[in-house]
């Protein structure tokens, strides 16, 4: 069951310091509780270091190109959650694993018990909890729902990974698996969409009894990569474009390079996420967001592609050794119509219905899809 706590449910940018004036003028009082001082502290030490952090480039701050901005980060995710109905919960977790914290957002439905099994969401690459942000209410009233950052993405810790793919890769699942320990939770319904379906595999294979359900969102890296692979795939023009990018540099660097035209970059590439995203209040929240989490230092994205071949493929392809999944591990994957990842998908689909004996279920945009999980116990 995760443990939660009001002591964290405040943004840093909205807790003065104990020194700071008020916006009143008068001074402070520090919180008499001295777990909830702790929290705040350490909620202004992260925002501090997201600050201090910035790119990671010295070329680019030399010459003042870097434009992170961690109040606008801040700002604009929680223009992207001010969507969601049911109370939020932000903080920061602990783990083992590089000494790092991983930001964390959890939510659930008043009606909801905390001790249900819970749902638990992993972000694709270059992305982080703001994408989830027209889902979690649905998810909420079904279950508990905490959505995190993986580390190198997001407003979570950014620690060198190693960059030998398989190694990589461990390291991932080592941290899912410290900062479920760190929420105390026994077993949990996994979500996991593109990359995040790939770890989120990789998590099942390594941890099968703390997986309830394995739900794979349009999961990257299943299938072999086949001659003239990308041709196959009717990929859309930004991932062909980030593809042959990240040939040559890290997928995103193009991006921060843009400096400040980093967010007209995105809505370019991107014009479909102004409209799956639109917020009378701020249309340009989602491509604010998805520009700043991306414009700190890319730990995760080198991780990343030490684990690509190519960009769509992976090195270590995951129909290899899905079939080694636990056979009381349900799964379902979930892909859109229109999904770029489609006909790569429908070919991993095939192979897997050949060497695992269990039934999988496949959902799809066409076929309506479905619940998660059937069992009211859990």
């Amino acid at each position: 069951m995760a443990t939660t706590s009001s002591s964290t449910v405040s943004e840093p940018s909205d807790i003065p310091t104990a020194q700071s004036p008020s916006y009143d003028g008068s001074a402070v009082t520090p919180p008499s509780d001295p777990e909830l001082r702790m929290a705040i502290e350490d909620q202004i030490q992260h925002e501090i270091a997201l600050q201090e952090a910035g790119s990671g480039s010295r070329w680019l701050s030399l010459i003042g190109w870097d434009r992170f901005d961690c109040k606008k980060l801040i700002k604009a995710e929680q223009t992207l959650l001010g969507r969601v109905g049911s109370a939020v919960l932000s903080r920061l977790i602990p783990v083992k694993l590089f000494n790092s914290d991983m930001y964390t957002v959890s939510t659930r439905a008043e009606s909801i018990p905390e001790s249900k099994t819970p749902f638990v969401l992993l972000h694709g690459f270059g992305a982080g909890i703001g994408i989830w942000a027209a889902n979690l209410d649905a998810l909420a009233t079904q279950r508990p729902v905490h959505a995190i950052d993986l580390l190198g993405f997001g407003r979570s810790s950014r620690p060198p990974f190693n960059d030998d793919a398989t190694l990589a890769e461990l390291e991932y699942v080592q941290s899912i698996e410290d900062w479920r320990k760190a929420m105390n939770i026994e077993r949990m319904v996994l979500v996991g969409h593109s990359f995040g379906g790939y770890l989120a595999s990789s998590y099942a294979l390594e941890h099968p009894s703390r997986v309830r359900h394995l739900v794979l969102v349009d999961p990257w890296g299943f299938p072999d990569r086949p001659p003239n692979g990308d041709t196959q795939m009717k990929m859309p023009m930004w991932v062909r474009a980030v593809g042959k990018l990240a040939a040559y540099f890290n997928p995103l660097s193009s991006l921060r390079m843009a400096g400040p035209y980093g967010i007209a970059v995105i809505r370019r590439m991107r014009p479909d996420l102004g409209i799956r995203y639109n917020i009378a209040d701020d249309p340009n929240a989602i491509y604010e967001y998805i520009y700043q989490i991306n414009s700190r230092k890319p730990t995760g994205e080198l991780a990343f592609k030490s684990m690509t071949k190519g960009f769509a493929w992976a090195r270590r392809p995951m129909l290899h050794r899905f079939g080694n999944l636990d056979s009381r591990v349900p799964v379902t994957f979930v892909y859109g119509s229109r999904s770029w990842i489609d006909a790569a998908f429908n070919l991993a689909m095939r192979e897997i219905s050949q060497i695992v004996d269990e039934e999988i279920d496949i959902l799809s945009k066409r076929n309506g899809g479905g619940d998660a999980d059937n069992d009211p116990n859990e």
